[in-house]
């Protein structure tokens, strides 16, 4: 096969060379592909930059110019003015900033700049106050009228340089870009073709034009991403060795006469979701979202049972021993007066307490299995596995849940989780499942009510406060984020000296209890236990709390040092109390003056949804830290951003659903696409390659 002209070594490029080559492979560009596909990450708009001699008073404009001085002094009552110079060819623009001294170590003699604000004439001259700023590169004799692209750069290689190169590529070869998309649906959408998309990016004439350009790239990145899910998700609900399990009146009676509530209307919903996917003779992928406190745990045990009923084993499987030991507990509550077989599986057992447990879950004596990621272990073997629970999905890889299916045998496949997610996440790392969301509360939960304490008479208030509710009968938890001191700044919020502290001053009258999860799992066992109990009023911690833990009668919440805590992290904890009859209180001990953090706490106190919050700290901090460290690791994307191109995420979503779902995918007319999804995402999704 000839190679395509694409594929020449960027080194033959015109303006590159062997050394500039090998500079550019450091950002892994090696070909002349690699070049045109190296887009902008913006653009510098100078379409409406103006001569000095154009002005017009209080009228907005851009100037650009050379640095010919700069002034920084003290007026009066150490007030600060600093002025910067340009000289703009035509004529002087002085630019002032107020009470900003640190702004003149940005500038420099002879640095071009670009100013934009009102210029205002004062005593013949121009003059604008607290303009925005850009820096320009030298090569630029005249910028009036230009739209240049803005790329990243490697040491060595200048912005003019890298502008020239690009040029380069795509004067010679951006035309030879194949299109993937047929033209009757790039007609549909809206789109241009992509050899177009790219020149628009690199060397548009307007902003209209870049802005199509960016439209089309993002929507092949995100159409591309969205068609591996939708055929990962054919590949995995059409098999057909999924057990058919009807969970017919008689068996949903049987299985709602075990818990001492009703359900939710929420949970409801959510269940008969959930018995439609059984009894469907299709494997099950659901992802089912549930708020804090909206009892996603009945529901995965009620999955369980309706699984076994059917003559089939379940397994649930959390993401740690202590959340596991969690739902042993309660699954063991409930399931009190049941004949149900049951059995936990983790690291703590014995070598002859774990013999025992493999072989009575391979004959099938064991029909529920509760466990840590013991239960993918290559030694445990089931009967006949009918359906699988993951607790808490983002804590796992992606691909373990393949480990739980045969050619034999396909279970049905429930992932949980107690962390509401941003919508776009879940349209692309949880894209291939069905998604089912419970934000409703059982019946009287009121909403907690969270209050920031970052004053000395506001901390001694909160403390007023808790003595008043744990003398009235309430419990307490006290959240650290550290387990001991390892120096003098981190001692006040270590658990260790928090717990000794408060035994002798703010709640000396209380019983203290301290839990953390360096403790030998049978003390921490006990400590909980005598908190569930009552014979604990405050229970100083770290967040081993944060998920699973059920006290109906703890009411406070406080949380030290609440600015270290993502907004995700901080709701779970606070959905730790309020649990009963009681209102629940929340209170953020924090002293921090960071912008962010205090946006933070300012959202903890405005709302109680976490759908809500989880799309706040998403666009707070982005796709790669809402759950902290994930082993898959960020998205495969080149250009698309989840929190700027949602409403283009959306509909690449459908129109990739529609394709895969209708047949028209497996389209010869679309055998190109095909391939292009399969070579960029084949591997990651377990798709095979094309081959």
């Amino acid at each position: 096969m000839t190679e395509s002209p694409l594929e020449t070594p960027v080194q033959f490029l015109n303006g590159v060379g062997p050394e500039r080559a090998e500079v550019l492979s450091k950002i892994g560009i090696q070909t002349v592909e690699d070049v045109l596909w190296h887009l902008p990450r913006s653009v510098l708009d100078l379409t409406d930059v103006r001569p000095v001699n154009e002005l017009e008073d209080d009228q907005p404009a851009s100037v650009c110019g050379k640095v010919v001085d700069l002034d920084a002094r003290t007026i009066s009552r150490g007030r600060t003015i600093t002025s910067i110079l340009l000289d703009c060819g035509t004529g002087f623009l002085k630019g002032t900033w107020f009470n900003q001294p640190w702004v003149i170590k940005r500038f420099f003699q002879g640095q071009f700049l670009m100013f934009s604000g009102k210029a205002k004439r004062r005593s013949g001259k121009w003059e604008m106050s607290h303009p925005q700023y850009q820096a320009l590169e030298e090569d630029l004799d005249d910028p009036q009228g230009l739209i240049l692209p803005k790329y990243s750069l490697t040491e060595g290689i200048k912005m003019y340089q890298m502008r020239r190169m690009v040029r380069a590529a795509v004067d010679e070869y951006a035309h030879l870009i194949p299109d993937y998309l047929p033209e009757a649906f790039r007609e549909e959408h809206s789109l241009i073709p992509l050899s177009q998309a790219v020149i628009q990016m690199h060397k548009p004439q307007t902003m209209e034009e870049y802005h199509a350009g960016v439209h089309r790239v993002i929507f092949d990145d995100l159409l591309e991403f969205q068609l591996g899910l939708a055929m990962r998700r054919r590949m995995w609900t059409c098999v057909d060795n999924a057990p058919l399990l009807k969970v017919t009146a008689k068996i949903d009676a049987r299985i709602r006469r075990l818990f001492p509530y009703e359900f939710t209307e929420g949970q409801n919903q959510v269940v008969k979701e959930i018995s439609a996917d059984l009894g469907s003779g299709r494997a099950m992928h659901r992802m089912l979202q549930a708020d804090v406190g909206a009892g996603k745990t009945a529901i995965a045990i009620y999955a369980m049972l309706a699984t076994i009923a059917g003559g089939y084993q379940a397994v649930l499987m959390a993401p740690t021993e202590l959340l596991a030991v969690q739902h042993w507990e309660t699954i063991n509550t409930i399931l009190k007066h049941s004949r149900v077989e049951r059995c936990i599986l983790s690291g703590s057992l014995s070598a002859a307490e774990r013999k025992t447990t493999l072989e009575q879950i391979a004959t099938g004596q064991k029909q529920l299995i509760i466990g840590t990621q013991a239960v993918v272990q290559k030694d445990v073997k089931y009967h006949d596995l009918g359906l699988v629970i993951i607790d808490e999905q983002h804590k796992f890889g992606v691909m373990q849940r393949a480990h739980f299916t045969s050619d034999e045998n396909t279970p049905h496949m429930l992932v949980m989780t107690a962390t509401p997610i941003p919508r776009s996440l879940c349209l692309t790392q949880f894209g291939e499942l069905d998604i089912s969301v419970n934000s409703e509360l059982p019946p009287g939960r009121q909403p907690v009510m969270t209050s920031r304490v970052s004053t000395t008479p506001q901390r001694k208030k909160a403390w007023e406060f808790l003595r008043a509710q744990i003398a009235a009968g309430r419990q307490a938890y006290i959240v650290c984020p550290r387990i001991d001191s390892e120096d003098e700044q981190n001692i006040r919020s270590s658990a260790e000296e928090v717990y000794r502290k408060l035994q002798k001053s703010e709640l000396s009258s209380a019983l203290i209890g301290l839990v953390h999860g360096q403790m030998d799992r049978e003390e921490r066992a006990q400590i909980m236990n005598a908190f569930h109990r009552g014979s604990i009023q405050v229970l100083v911690s770290t967040t081993v709390v944060e998920v699973g833990v059920d006290v109906p009668n703890a009411t406070l919440m406080v949380i030290l040092q609440a600015d270290r805590f993502g907004l995700s992290q901080l709701h779970q904890l606070r959905g730790r109390v309020g649990r009963g009859v009681h209102r629940g209180h929340c209170f953020l001990f924090s002293y921090t003056e960071s912008e962010d953090a205090l946006k933070r706490l300012a959202v903890m106190e405005q709302t109680t949804d976490g759908f809500e919050i989880a799309e706040a700290d998403f666009q707070a901090r982005g796709p790669g830290d809402i759950f902290g460290t994930r082993q898959h690791g960020e998205l495969p994307l080149r250009v698309a951003d989840l929190r700027r191109d949602e409403a283009i995420l959306q509909e690449t979503r459908e129109v990739s659903l529609r394709l895969v779902e209708t047949g028209a995918f497996d389209q010869p007319r679309f055998a190109p696409l095909k391939i292009r999804v399969l070579d960029r995402f084949g591997q990651l999704m377990d798709l095979g390659q094309s081959g």
